[in-house]
Order: structure tokens, then C-alpha cells, then sequence
């Protein structure tokens, strides 16, 4: 169900609400007026004659000259009763104009009552009683009532009408705002970050605009960024299978090549075979060494064998035996150990990243690495901190190293943090749930 219709069935169903509350209260409103209308002329017809009719002194026929004078008293109906019991009209009021519009039956029914009936003695010089009867005769009242009951619902009829419209204006307005932006969303959704809603005359859809479009320039930036990474990662993926493939070439190729030879010329009766033998020992343990240091670059042995904490400690091995002018601190619970793999590798290759930002960028001479396990928030926490020269985050963009930092984090389903102050060092912070 469309919204456009809900709102309409609302209205329509709160319309026909007022219009049963304002009949209500208009046919109780016109019953009421009727009534009292209706009183007030039998009352005021009563009180005339009593001070027009002078029984001492009067007959019949001043009686019926004078009541005929009341015939402009509305709502009544005068008649005259003599003492055989014969009944005389003397005056009825006049009926509703045959131009105006006679209400119908059931309108009639609902406002018309049981009206009071007064009757008044009156006697002659001659000692003769007649009674005068008035009676209400309401009709040109319900009349009245029944036209301003039509122009009271006309003018509500009105109000929803143009109530309607104004919905149905402000709806199309508002159905416009939302096609334009599902159709910019459904641009987004096929990565167009760089279209832009316009700006809004309502202030809720201008609202929505200005965040969507601040999200298309989050993303678009991102985009950006992940493309360039992705460029890096692939050009460091070709640089690493150049390098590989020239290693292999100069070491393998002429190793196996010269070891071929020696083999070859042990073969002849008057070769040196125990030089041969052992020039071909010397090439194997240069090309194990080799081999050795190709795997280790690759995806180093030990992190599968021993652990990341064992890993670790050998990667800072490795940078204090290069005579580097730091100081390491390396503080890891056994419990890492027990981690996932993936987990472990990922976590290896962000520490790893760090400290060859920190030696080759930060010239630092303290380095704090803080591996634990959190029980609270059931999270693998990460602290690498240095005492070096930092930088000032919201002027230096970062490279492809932190940003392969932060999405290898990210892929884990962590928070990576950066702060840096000039001077002051930098702190790399990572939660990644386990």
C-alpha cells in the first residue's frame, strides 16, 4: 500500500468522522433551535392576546379582527374553539416559499418534536366561553434550518475537497524528491558516486540529499583509494614475481648449470672429484640459503611451526642483528598462538608493515609492540607505539602501507585507529574480534 494511499484513507476516514460529529451536533443544534423558536412565538402569541382581548368588552368579531392581526407571528396556528365544540381557523401561518427547497421527510422526522399545545379562555359580554387553541406549526422553521444544514456541510464538503488537493499537490512534490533520489541511490548502487542530488525546497528531503551526497564523496574517495591500492598491490605482485623469477635465473639457473658441468667432468678418469665434490657441496648450501631466504620472504616457515609469538621475536631479531639504533619491546600472551590462522598471518603482516614504516620513516629510537587477548570484549587487541618524529594526520594523507595496515584489519571485521602528533610519535591501535 502505497503511502500516497494510506494518507488518503486517513483523511477520507477522519472527513467522514467530522461530517457524522458535525451532523450530530447539526441536526441536535437545529432540533434545539426548532424548540426554542417554536416556544418563544407560542409565548409571545399568548402574552398579545391576553392584553389585546378585553373580555368585558368585547364579541366575537373583534376577536377574529383582532387575532387576525397576528399573522405575522411565525410558527403557529391559531384557531378557535366556541362552547357547541365546533373549531373556526383563525390564523395559520403562512407555508414555506414554493421556491425554496422542501426538506426531506427523514430530516423533518429527526428535528421535529412534541411541541406545547396552549389554549386560552375567552368570554363575551353575553357570558359565552370560547377557547383559543395555538398550536406550533414548524415548517418554515425546519425550512431555515434545513437550507443553513446544506450550506454547513457544503462548506465541509469544500474543505475536504480542497484538502484532498493540497495532499495530492504536496504528494506529487514529495513523489518527485523521492524518484530523484532512488533513481541517484540506484546510480550508487552501480558505483556513479559522482552524480549529486540537487538541493531541496523542503527542508527534510534537502536534509537527506546533503547526507547522501556526503556519503557519494566518502565513497567515491574510497573507491579511489582502493583502486590506487589495488594498483600497488599488483604492482608489488609483479615486482615480487620479477624479483623471484631473476633470483631463480641468476642463482638456481647457474648453480644447477656450473653444478651440471662438475658432474659431467667427474666423469672423466682424470678429473679432481674430491674438488668437484666439493665445489658442488659449497653451491648446494648457497642455493639452500638462497631457497631459504626466498621462502621466508614468501611466508615465513616459522609462523606455521612455532607461532606468531616466536615469529615476532625473530622479526625483531632480525632488525636488531642489522645494527638498527632502536630499542624493541615486544609484550604477547601464549593464549595468540591458539588463534585462527587467518587471523594470526593478518596480524603478523600489520606488525610486520609497522616496524618498516617505523625504521625506515620515523627515526625512532623506542618501539612498543602490545599483543593481547581482551576477555571483556572477546577481542585481540594491538598496540604499536614509537618515540619518533610523527606527523600531522590532517595534513599528510596516508600511504599504501597504513592503508594495507587498515584494510587488512577491516577484513577481519576490527577497528583500526591512528594517532600522530609532530614530535610526539605514532600509536597504531586494532581491535579485531575473535
Amino acid at each position: 500500500m502505497s503511502l500516497r494511499y494510506q494518507i488518503s484513507l486517513r483523511i477520507l476516514l477522519i472527513s467522514l468522522c467530522i461530517l457524522m460529529l458535525g451532523g450530530s451536533i447539526a441536526i441536535w443544534q437545529a432540533r434545539n433551535a426548532v424548540s426554542n423558536e417554536v416556544d418563544s412565538s407560542i409565548k409571545l402569541a399568548l402574552q398579545l392576546i391576553k392584553i389585546s382581548v378585553d373580555s368585558t368588552q368585547s364579541n366575537k368579531a373583534d376577536w377574529i379582527y383582532r387575532l387576525s392581526s397576528l399573522e405575522q407571528t411565525r410558527h403557529l396556528k391559531i384557531q378557535l374553539k366556541s362552547p357547541s365544540g365546533s373549531i373556526i381557523d383563525i390564523m395559520r401561518s403562512s407555508p414555506p416559499n414554493k421556491q425554496q427547497e422542501t426538506p426531506p421527510s427523514w430530516f423533518v422526522k429527526l428535528v421535529v418534536s412534541d411541541y406545547p399545545k396552549a389554549e386560552y379562555q375567552i368570554g363575551t359580554f353575553d357570558n359565552r366561553f370560547f377557547t383559543l387553541i395555538i398550536q406550533a406549526n414548524p415548517m418554515d422553521e425546519i425550512t431555515e434550518v434545513w437550507h443553513e444544514t446544506i450550506a454547513f456541510f457544503s462548506s465541509i464538503l469544500l474543505l475536504v475537497f480542497l484538502t484532498f488537493l493540497s495532499v495530492h499537490l504536496v504528494f506529487n512534490k514529495t513523489l518527485q524528491s523521492i524518484q530523484i533520489i532512488v533513481k541517484n541511490l540506484k546510480g550508487i548502487e552501480k558505483g556513479e558516486y559522482h552524480k549529486k542530488l540537487p538541493d531541496f525546497s523542503t527542508q527534510e528531503y534537502d536534509s537527506i540529499a546533503k547526507a547522501i551526497n556526503h556519503m557519494n564523496d566518502v565513497l567515491n574517495s574510497t573507491q579511489q583509494q582502493n583502486q590506487a591500492l589495488t594498483q600497488h598491490s599488483l604492482e608489488i605482485q609483479e615486482e615480487e614475481r620479477r624479483r623471484l623469477s631473476q633470483e631463480l635465473h641468476d642463482e638456481f639457473a647457474q648453480s644447477l648449470t656450473a653444478i651440471k658441468v662438475m658432474a659431467v667432468a667427474a666423469t672423466y678418469e682424470e678429473a679432481d672429484t674430491k674438488t668437484i665434490t666439493t665445489s658442488i657441496v659449497e653451491i648446494c648450501d648457497h642455493l639452500m640459503t638462497v631457497l631459504r631466504s626466498m621462502m621466508k620472504q614468501l611466508h615465513p616457515l616459522i609462523l606455521t611451526e612455532l607461532g606468531l609469538k616466536a615469529t615476532l621475536e625473530d622479526l625483531i631479531n632480525h632488525w636488531e642483528t642489522r645494527a638498527t639504533p632502536i630499542s624493541f619491546s615486544l609484550q604477547v600472551d601464549d593464549a595468540v598462538d591458539t588463534l585462527d590462522k587467518t587471523i594470526i598471518i593478518q596480524v603478523f603482516r600489520v606488525i610486520q608493515e609497522s616496524l618498516t614504516n617505523i625504521i625506515r620513516h620515523a627515526n625512532a629510537t623506542r618501539v612498543t609492540i602490545s599483543l593481547s587477548i581482551n576477555p571483556d570484549s572477546n577481542t585481540l587487541d594491538l598496540w604499536v607505539n614509537d618515540n619518533g618524529q610523527g606527523c600531522d594526520l590532517n595534513s599528510v594523507s596516508a600511504g599504501f602501507g597504513l592503508q594495507g595496515m587498515a584494510e587488512r584489519v577491516k577484513l577481519l571485521g576490527g577497528t583500526f585507529e591512528l594517532q600522530s602528533q609532530p614530535a610526539k610519535g605514532m600509536q597504531i591501535k586494532a581491535q579485531i574480534p575473535i
